[in-house]
């Protein structure tokens, strides 16, 4: 089996190395041939570093590189330009200064071409470069790799003035590009976020913003054809060491985790550090949502008292977030990676949101549970056991039990923040999380019920009231008749109803009631 290239980049490094490679080349002819100038923006670790990585051995013309993949033949490997290649995660920004690593980036491209910039301004010093290369051996290939590292770094309230300063400098910096349109051949500029894409391209307004285009939906990340075919290998390994699976469940259990991303409402890709990850241990983890704790973004939805990340709608304009102090979450969270289009109406600029798959929604759902009760997330999950073997059970007594406890441990002081937030937040994140385990769905407030919960042999139909009564909860459920629906299922049906008291920080009162076939 050829081997997996975990963290690994570079693609001249892949290939000559023998790791498996999934042929993108495809995606990536058309986006050379079809324009000039791109801007993409893509969750971290989704491929962009690679991308980029393998357009510039193209243009390098190291065929041999490419050899079988595609392009192979469909390409002039005659076609040679110079490639500046700048990645800003690389540049030092943090302990030089943005200013001071701009300037030592562009001296060492200087001194990789053999050319002398004058002793000017980082902005003039960048046009200099392109220009000096270009007419020393021919055009250029510009590459720029995490363009917004400067700014997503600062995003805390307390660091958020060098977020700004950051915007300035790379606006003069990115600005001389139009002007220097005479030397370039490609540009391809590459982010997670496209906040500050206005401010800071405003004079480079011939970028054409792919992030969000049909045809490039599928440029990094795999689809399900790409999954079944490059790790054919590795799927038919994993079943032999693991004979509880057959290729069909596996499959499953490997969509259901890591697949869903899409940019374009219909094709569907897997996150690739997540599959990779997942072959070479054999196991379900959140392989990608450990390399980047998002703490900044529970921090902003601990705040706006957001918590509800399903079935968010909002229009196209949601999708581009300009001002670094005021950030739209929804518009934040797709950048990101934790929110995925699930429904979208181009026509009219309407679209619908919601978490990928159970790899991020498990984990995301665990660290809000822990942001709300104020304790670390890996404890987030001993309530959410208890629940499920209480109502595995069939003991509505245990669960509210279970219930109660959790709100004891909460800080007196958080509900006065916002009580009806808080009660429901923390208890619909809980049922969230108890659907990974047992069929529970949580519903926001559309006039359905708040959660439902299948066991063997119950449907559990659940009503939360804040300062009112467990009567009324039951009535809610009988008069909207929220157990038809149920019926046919040949389970005992039961209504749940409990009352939270914000005077006992807790619950008030509770009812359970069969309901009649």
């Amino acid at each position: 089996m050829k081997k997996l290239p975990i963290g690994i980049q570079t693609f001249s490094k892949i290939r000559e190395e023998g790791y498996l490679y999934v042929d993108k080349t495809p995606q990536i002819h058309r986006l050379l041939n079809d324009g000039k100038y791109y801007f993409l923006s893509r969750p971290r670790r989704f491929g962009k570093s690679l991308t980029l990585s393998t357009i510039k051995e193209i243009y390098s013309g190291n065929r041999a590189l490419f050899e079988g993949l595609w392009i192979e033949n469909q390409w002039n490997w005659d076609k040679i330009h110079p490639v500046v290649h700048i990645q800003f995660n690389e540049i030092g920004y943090n302990t030089n200064g943005l200013e001071t690593a701009l300037h030592q980036t562009l001296d060492r491209e200087a001194e990789r071409f053999e050319i002398t910039l004058p002793d000017t301004s980082y902005d003039q010093k960048f046009r200099f470069l392109l220009e000096k290369i270009a007419q020393k051996r021919g055009k250029v290939v510009l590459l720029v790799d995490e363009y917004d590292k400067p700014l997503i770094d600062y995003l805390e309230k307390e660091d958020i003035h060098i977020a700004f300063e950051h915007q300035k400098i790379l606006k003069n910096f990115y600005s001389i590009i139009k002007s220097a349109d005479p030397y370039i051949e490609f540009l391809l500029i590459t982010g997670v976020s496209k906040f500050s894409k206005v401010s800071i391209f405003s004079d480079l307004n011939n970028l054409r913003d792919i992030t969000l285009s049909p045809g490039f939906g599928t440029l990094t990340g795999y689809t399900q054809t790409e999954l079944e075919y490059f790790f054919e290998e590795w799927i038919n390994y994993t079943i032999a060491n693991q004979p509880q699976y057959t290729r069909e469940t596996l499959l499953n259990d490997v969509k259901r985790w890591y697949n869903g991303y899409t940019w374009n409402g219909t094709e569907h890709v897997y996150n690739p550090f997540s599959i990779l990850n997942f072959f070479a241990d054999g196991k379900f983890e959140d392989y990608w949502f450990k390399t980047g704790t998002p703490t900044f973004l529970v921090k902003k939805l601990k705040s706006s008292h957001f918590f509800e990340l399903n079935n968010i709608k909002g229009s196209s304009a949601l999708l581009e977030s300009y001002a670094l102090d005021n950030i739209d979450p929804v518009a934040l969270l797709f950048q990101t990676g934790y929110l995925t289009i699930k429904k979208m109406d181009t026509a009219r600029g309407s679209y619908v949101f919601g978490y990928p798959n159970r790899e991020v929604e498990q984990a995301l759902s665990n660290h809000l549970i822990g942001a709300l009760l104020h304790r670390e997330a890996g404890r987030s999950l001993s309530p959410v056991e208890q629940l499920e073997e209480a109502l595995r059970n069939n003991d509505p007594a245990r669960m509210v039990t279970v219930i109660q406890a959790m709100l004891k441990d909460v800080p007196s002081h958080l509900f006065h923040e916002g009580k009806e937030y808080f009660y429901h937040a923390l208890v619909h994140l809980h049922f969230r999380y108890l659907g990974f385990f047992i069929q529970s769905e949580v519903h926001t407030s559309d006039g359905r019920m708040d959660a439902v919960v299948h066991t063997d042999s119950h449907v559990y139909l659940l009503e939360f009231k804040i300062d009112q009564s467990a009567a009324v909860a039951i009535e809610q459920i009988k008069n909207k008749k929220y157990a038809d629906k149920y019926r046919t299922e040949g389970k005992t049906i039961v209504a749940i109803g409990i009352n939270f008291d914000t005077t006992q920080r807790g619950v008030g009162d509770w009812a359970a009631e069969t309901i009649e076939a």
